[in-house]
């Protein structure tokens, strides 16, 4: 059996989920470090992971929103490291669905993604997750209950993520903690028809702190809820330079 706690990372080779894959890894976890497309970033942040600590890290390929996939992915995990202390679904679509435009491919990206990938790997991954008193943590959004124009598909499945990490709560317990970390203004979208610059001017006019955050702030968000919170489950941790105070 492997001695030290191992982390299932969705979406971990890239942005946030790196960040949060490095934090923790430095801070004494071996990674289980899942991407869709993005195999190269996958492979090298594994293999600075593990230059540091050999076999620390390993990476893993599935497209969550196929059934299949998700669950080899699941097995292969449990097989690599035969034990799980946390699962951080931080895989996620984002992009504009405006009324008028929206498609059922992208109901299906959206919702698959930040909220049918997360209660299906959670499902399969309980039995072990319970065996070790782990932790869930989704990546929600504070656009799951401040809805942001344009984005209806992604703010609706966010919301569905909030609900989910209070019902896995309840239903999981008292054996695993669920919480959910719910950024702000962290890190603007690589595709710039996500949001335009004058979007992006109007979100930090009404942050309190006037600025974006950084990834680090939600990584360290993450690992204070996995090492330091026992008492803490069912909550939605807002990481959002104060965003929240306005309406």
């Amino acid at each position: 059996m492997i001695e030290r706690p191992v982390a299932l990372i969705t979406g971990g080779a890239r942005r946030i989920g790196a960040a949060i894959a490095r934090h923790l890894h430095e801070n004494g976890w071996n990674l289980a470090i899942h991407y869709r497309r993005s195999a190269t970033e996958a492979e090298a942040l594994a293999g600075e992971l593990n230059l540091t600590r050999p076999a620390s890290a390993a990476v893993f390929a599935a497209d969550l929103c196929r059934n299949t996939e998700r669950d080899a992915l699941a097995e292969a995990v449990l097989n690599h490291w035969q034990r799980l202390d946390a699962l951080i679904n931080n895989a996620s679509s984002f992009y504009p669905t405006p009324i008028g435009e929206a498609t059922e491919a992208q109901w299906d990206d959206l919702f698959g993604s930040n909220l049918k990938a997360p209660f299906f790997l959670s499902q399969a991954l309980a039995g072990a997750l319970k065996r070790q008193g782990g932790s869930i943590i989704n990546i929600a959004d504070i656009h799951a209950d401040r809805p942001l124009k344009a984005h209806s598909l992604y703010c609706m499945a966010k919301a569905g993520n909030v609900m989910l990490t209070k019902t896995l709560a309840r239903e999981l317990a008292p054996e695993i903690r669920v919480n959910a970390v719910a950024p702000g203004a962290i890190a603007w979208p690589e595709d710039a028809a996500a949001l335009s610059e004058q979007e992006q001017t109007a979100i930090l006019a009404k942050v309190a702190l006037h600025r974006t955050g950084d990834p680090m702030d939600i990584a360290r968000t993450v690992r204070f809820l996995l090492e330091q919170a026992p008492y803490i489950t069912g909550q939605i941790i807002s990481v959002d330079g104060g965003r929240t105070l306005q309406g």
